[in-house]
């Protein structure tokens, strides 16, 4: 979810603002945080510096950048393009990872943006009090990412597989067949071998192997997800990426997040490793990403997302 600034690229008489405005941009809420480790971070505007912004208690990690690149029309231009939104999802985490290294740290979502710096501490003051209570809640915690795609599976093949020795070049089924079968069971015998019927067989049979993956699939992920809760302080399972983002062939069975005190990353990892090892896991691949700031358990991770 991103935050854009309303009305940011022009000015109230209708004008286009000057490349001299500035927004502020918000990156994470902390408690504490050493200013010095946000020194050389480029954050969203090379050349302006990345701070703290005191509000009540607590400090926001912010930056001044350029009104006319933040605007609400200029904003979705540019998060519409991969390559643009994977550039400035970078640089947000590279500064909430930093302040978080140091201090309890909140990451507020990317593009949370600000007339001034006056509004953004107006607006976060309102929130403090729940920027506590989940800062309290995620403290001396990481969060783990854990995927589960569909091993692909072999292709049915295009005529029967021989397990045993070749055949005689020359049988006498046939010889035998016209000599002691009676015309309706010949009759049967071919109707039973025609080129239709065997192409319908091998598509049920395709169907058949395809509805008993994905069943298998989806057994062996709830299970990974099971196992993983029981470690886990919180889990959320994420909407599912399609292949468009995972790549043609990777159906993704699991995309879940689980929320772990820092200590038993070992843990959770041994489990996984378990898992992948153990009977049952054969037509599934297990992918596992952190340690991460807890991106996802920031407004209440004991749900997942898409109930």
């Amino acid at each position: 979810m991103t935050r854009p600034l309303p009305g940011a690229v022009v000015t109230p008489g209708g004008h286009p603002a000057t490349t001299t405005a500035t927004a502020t941009y918000v990156f994470a809420v902390c408690h504490g945080c050493d200013p010095a480790v946000l020194t050389g971070l480029a954050g969203q505007a090379a050349g302006a510096p990345v701070r703290l912004l005191r509000f009540g208690s607590l400090e926001a990690v912010v930056q001044d950048v350029p009104a006319e690149m933040f605007g609400e029309e200029a904003l979705r231009e540019r998060l519409a393009n991969r390559a643009e939104l994977e550039h400035c999802a970078r640089a947000h985490h590279a500064v909430v990872a930093a302040a978080a290294g140091r201090a309890p740290t909140l990451p507020l979502p990317l593009a949370t943006l600000y007339l001034s710096d006056e509004r953004a501490r107006a607006a976060l003051r309102e929130d403090e009090n729940r920027f506590r209570s989940v800062m309290g809640r995620i403290a001396g915690r990481v969060e783990w990412g854990v995927k589960v795609y569909a091993a692909p599976g072999r292709p049915p093949p295009t005529r029967p597989e021989r397990t045993g020795p070749p055949a005689p070049a020359a049988a006498p089924t046939t010889t035998t067949l016209t000599a002691t079968a009676p015309p309706e069971t010949t009759s049967a015998a071919r109707t039973n071998t025609r080129p239709g019927h065997a192409y319908l067989d091998r598509a049920r049979g395709a169907r058949r192997a395809r509805e008993e993956r994905q069943e298998a699939g989806l057994n062996a992920a709830a299970s990974v997800d099971r196992a993983l809760r029981d470690i886990a302080v919180a889990g959320r399972r994420l909407r599912s990426h399609d292949t468009g983002v995972t790549g043609a062939g990777r159906v993704q069975l699991l995309n879940a997040a689980y929320l772990v005190e820092k200590g038993r990353e070992a843990d959770l990892i041994g489990a996984v490793e378990l898992l992948r090892t153990s009977p049952g896991y054969e037509r599934v691949e297990l992918e596992v990403t952190g340690p991460w700031v807890p991106y996802s358990f920031v407004d209440g991770g004991d749900l997942d997302a898409d109930q």
